[in-house]
């Protein structure tokens, strides 16, 4: 029983992890420009990997367990300051966002703390 029960939830885990993989690749194609593609691509990359993750432990029983959730904690550390890091210096590169009626803060922002030449 307690076999079967795994193995169902690790195949649920590893389904999941796909179709959320695979969202993100969606908005990495389809998203107007760099920042919401990175958006998509860390937000949904590290969810969908942490799910994989979280299957890969449970398919093991135990054995793979530990390596898995200390690749989840190192994966869910680094993605998220790896995306603001390169939005950062796309941003800092003149790279402009596709802004809505709210404009670009981070650049007014920008401008009042060092002035452009």
């Amino acid at each position: 029983m307690n076999a079967d029960f795994l193995g169902w939830l690790s195949a649920a885990l590893l389904l999941l992890g796909g179709v959320i993989g695979l969202v993100g690749a969606i908005g990495v194609l389809r998203l107007p420009d760099c920042y919401t593609r990175m958006h998509s691509a860390s937000k949904a990359g590290a969810l969908g990997a942490a799910l994989v993750l979280a299957g890969v432990a449970a398919a093991s029983s135990g054995g793979f367990a530990l390596a898995a959730l200390f690749a989840l904690v190192v994966l869910l550390a680094t993605a998220p300051l790896a995306a603001h890091a390169m939005a950062r210096a796309a941003h800092r590169a003149g790279i402009t966002p596709v802004t809505g009626p709210l404009g670009d803060a981070l650049a007014e922002d920008g401008e009042k703390e060092r002035p452009r030449p």
